[in-house]
């Protein structure tokens, strides 16, 4: 099944809670992962993302989870199902379409950029 989540990630700091936005896509084994420090809004613009290392399948699922070692708690606020338009496996370039709440739409992540816009 091709799944997708996006998850909200507030880590406690001395001064000021740091949030941020982790991105899972389902693949075989694992989820390919970014981090967004902001949510791209749907034909807005680009958004700056970085790529993390996979995550494991059980984050598409959960729905709040406080994480071990004052590494902060984790919500989801949207999830969906995804079908590729491509994912050239030797390149940065993604593009999937959503199916989400929040987040619907043709999503292009090339590089450390995405950007969501109409799907037509």
């Amino acid at each position: 099944m091709n799944r997708w989540v996006l998850l909200e990630h507030k880590i406690p700091g001395s001064k000021l809670i740091d949030i941020h936005y982790d991105f899972l896509v389902e693949d075989k084994l694992d989820c390919f992962t970014w981090k967004f420090h902001e949510i791209p809004l749907l034909n807005k613009g680009f958004v700056k993302i970085l790529k993390q290392p996979n995550h494991r399948l059980v984050w598409l699922s959960r729905v709040k989870y406080q994480l071990s070692n004052n590494r902060g708690l984790v919500k989801r606020i949207d999830y969906g199902t995804y079908s590729y338009i491509t994912n050239n496996q030797g390149s940065k370039e993604l593009k999937i379409i959503l199916n989400g709440s929040l987040l619907e739409g043709l999503l292009i992540i090339d590089g450390d950029f995405c950007q969501l816009t109409t799907n037509n």
